[in-house]
């Protein structure tokens, strides 16, 4: 089984919560609302890494203006392809609490939508099992 080290951020602006919903063909959790990030690549460090999937996956104007880690979690998860082939992985998530000077987001293929979601709003949205639990253990639920 292949392992991955995810950067995972937790992006607030004037606080709202930034939520990406998944394409629905592929990935971890097609379909779902979910936060951003992915994999670390060798020889980056962490806040590079984190910098990069934002830049990679809701374009290169979201400005973030603090980064702080929080929390660190591991599991197991199955990844679909695009082409629908399926993989499981070993997942080391490594959280971070991000705050954002803007909210100009160009997003990727995949999402297929995104949304700045109040707190008290996070419940109305299909969270995948991992941010539900994220947001649940950080009290946003």
């Amino acid at each position: 089984m292949r392992q991955r080290i995810i950067v995972c951020p937790i992006i607030e602006n004037d606080g709202d919560v930034l939520l990406c919903r998944m394409a629905s063909d592929r990935g971890v959790f097609p379909g779902q609302w979910a936060l951003s990030g992915g994999g670390t690549e060798p020889g980056e460090t962490l806040e590079e890494a984190l910098r990069r999937e934002i830049r990679e996956e809701l374009g290169d104007k979201l400005e973030l203006v603090s980064i702080t880690p929080w929390t660190f979690r591991d599991d197991v998860r199955i990844k679909t392809y695009a082409d629908g082939t399926k993989e499981e992985i070993y997942m080391i998530y490594l959280i971070f609490d991000c705050v954002s000077a803007n909210r100009d987001v160009v997003f990727n293929d995949e999402f297929q939508e995104i949304a700045w979601v109040s707190r008290d709003r996070l419940k109305d949205y299909d969270l995948n099992d991992a941010t539900r639990f994220t947001f649940t253990q950080k009290g946003f639920l």
